[in-house]
């Protein structure tokens, strides 16, 4: 849930959880949709690619992502 905390930094809300995953969505139009597991440890490539889907939302580059996440 760390993962979904910090995203709630910019923007993301929990919209539901089932099971062992958590969806997020970033409210401004259009909308966009993100799940992502709740257990810890996540794995290298699961937690690159969310971050690389965030950061291609935002229009931003995955460091510029990082530091606004204060990951």
């Amino acid at each position: 849930m760390d993962l979904a905390r910090a995203l709630g930094r910019v923007g993301y809300v929990v919209t539901r959880q089932t099971g062992s995953h958590v969806r997020l969505t970033l409210a401004t139009e259009p909308q966009h949709h993100i799940t992502i597991p709740a257990h810890q440890p996540l794995k290298v490539g699961t937690l690159a690619a969310i971050l690389g889907a965030v950061a291609v939302r935002m229009g931003l580059d995955r460091v510029e992502l990082l530091s606004r996440l204060k990951l």
